[in-house]
């Protein structure tokens, strides 16, 4: 079975984030990048298809040359290879037509990709990429089960969960759950140096339109300073509570 996990490279949560160019472009001044968690789960379930079913595990990323660090940590984590599409990320149908050019390409069984990445959280591509090629499509999938080219999967609705069948060759977009956050893998010094011997491929881009462009980012408000009420000052709460916050 051939996988093809896709990978973004997000900042981490704890970065600082500001932007420059009166407001249009992000700083990437100071800002760590890791593997978007989504993904990660993703890349963790197919490195456990890799140890249990003998796949072999490619990862994708769409960027530029900064990105490799992030899809040599995913090597390290144990996939057999990397491919980079050399283009800048800024629109979401873009994305999904380079990433639906090397599925098609590669003749992927598997494709993972993350439900949302955590910076734009568009949560388009895994469906774009899987109307583009007309295949099979589980979004929000917490459970994974492949046996032949039958697939059992599980995923997350609202209210509860729903079991579905299909068949490779099959889109995925996984969130937590596919595995567990302990059983994330943590690159060991051994994992590292054989990343470096690893296959990365640099592709060039297919023509595509880029649909969209980033105009202004703006940060939320700051938060305003807390009132501390007294428990025993009901009516002072109630005032504020209606004529402050009007939430009643």
């Amino acid at each position: 079975m051939k996988i093809l996990v896709c990978i973004s490279h997000v900042p981490d949560t704890t970065s600082k984030i500001n932007f420059t160019n009166g407001d249009s472009e992000f700083d990437t001044n100071g800002v760590q990048y890791v593997i978007n968690p989504n993904d990660e789960f993703g890349l963790t379930r197919a490195i456990w298809f890799q140890e249990q079913q003998g796949a072999n595990v490619t990862v994708v990323n769409v960027g530029g040359p900064d990105t490799e660090p992030t899809l040599r940590k995913a090597l390290a984590i144990g996939a057999n290879e990397a491919i980079r599409v050399n283009a800048n990320p800024t629109d979401g149908l873009f994305v999904a037509k380079q990433l639906a050019e090397v599925i098609k390409n590669g003749g992927y069984d598997l494709v993972i990709a993350g439900k949302e990445s955590l910076d734009y959280n568009g949560g388009m591509v895994p469906g774009m990429i899987a109307g583009i090629l007309g295949s099979n499509f589980v979004n929000s999938c917490i459970d994974l089960k492949i046996e032949d080219s039958n697939v059992t999967a599980v995923r997350e609705i609202d209210g509860g969960k729903e079991t579905v069948t299909t068949s490779l060759p099959l889109i995925v977009g996984g969130q937590k759950g596919l595995v567990e956050e302990k059983d994330l893998r943590i690159p060991n010094m051994r994992g590292i140096m054989t990343a470096r011997t690893k296959a990365l491929t640099v592709l060039e881009p297919v023509g595509a339109e880029v649909a969209t462009k980033a105009v202004k980012f703006e940060k939320p408000a700051p938060k305003q300073a807390v009132k501390l009420v007294s428990p025993d000052n009901l009516d002072e709460l109630i005032n504020l509570l209606h004529n402050e916050a009007k939430v009643i």
